[in-house]
């Protein structure tokens, strides 16, 4: 997990480097356009619109919460990333500000987001986009919500524990649709769900849990990135960062609705929170 920011002003600096690689066929001679990144950027602070600058330059002008950018090709580098009140830069204080080492070939979303408590933040993260096996699709669930660790249930057995912000799960699920509850960590206490989430062959979902529980302002945001199915013949080299448990139902099924789960049910639910 990912160490907090304790300081109370808003300006989080540091540097996050992105380890993608190119995933040029074997024997091809590179191309151009394989030595650029596809860079994402989500917009998870409600209740501010921002101006995103890279390097000094405008990048995304007038930048409201929940938006998602489709990608942007960027040269591979290093990006000062800086997030300013809506005209307020670029010659004022960031409110959030960090150094981002861009890779070649690469898939990446920047986030702009609350943490736990509640504070600014802003994390760069990898998107996996290696193939996955035929009848299959990727989930990743990233908590950037200002709220407390959460279990994700089946059948009221807890199958995962205590995600936390701004953790992440990365899977391989059999394509189709899935179901789950969420209680807080270590609770029996509901707070979403039950859930469905329907998942197409041969792309990767993200599912981005965002907001505040306190404000009651807590959203789901889904990125879909397409074009991972297995060429015939083709062998997966992707990995999952959480392995299928026994049973009647396997534990990514319960994961995956538990992820769909944190943005339903939110204008009849609240959880109780208090900032630390």
């Amino acid at each position: 997990m990912n160490p907090r920011n304790a300081s109370l002003a808003l300006t989080v600096a540091g540097t996050c480097c992105l380890g993608l690689a190119a995933a040029a066929p074997a024997g091809a001679e590179p191309r151009a356009e394989d030595d650029r990144a596809s860079v994402s950027v989500f917009h998870g602070i409600p209740g501010l619109t921002v101006d995103v600058y890279a390097n000094g330059k405008e990048l995304i002008p007038n930048f409201k919460p929940g938006t998602l950018t489709e990608p942007q090709k960027l040269d591979a580098g290093s990006y000062d990333i800086e997030i300013f009140a809506d005209g307020e830069g670029p010659d004022g204080k960031p409110a959030l500000q960090k150094t981002v080492e861009v890779a070649a070939g690469g898939n990446a979303t920047v986030a702009a987001h609350l943490d736990a408590r509640g504070k600014p933040a802003l994390d760069a993260f990898v998107n996996d986009v290696s193939a996955v096996d035929p009848g299959k699709a990727r989930l990743t669930v990233r908590h950037i919500a200002a709220a407390p660790a959460v279990d994700v249930r089946a059948g009221g057995t807890p199958v995962v524990r205590g995600l936390e912000n701004p953790d992440a799960k990365t899977l391989e699920v059999a394509a189709g649709t899935v179901r789950a509850d969420v209680v807080l960590a270590g609770t029996g206490n509901v707070v979403l769900g039950p859930a469905d989430l329907d998942l197409a062959e041969g792309t990767s979902t993200v599912v981005y849990a965002w907001g505040s529980a306190e404000d009651d302002n807590l959203a789901l945001k889904v990125q879909t990135l397409k074009g991972m199915e297995t060429p015939p013949g083709g062998v997966n080299a992707g990995e999952s960062d959480l392995m299928a448990s026994g049973g009647a139902l396997p534990a990514w099924a319960w994961v995956v609705a538990g992820a769909a789960a944190l943005g339903s049910g939110l204008a009849v639910r609240k959880l109780a929170v208090r900032r630390g």
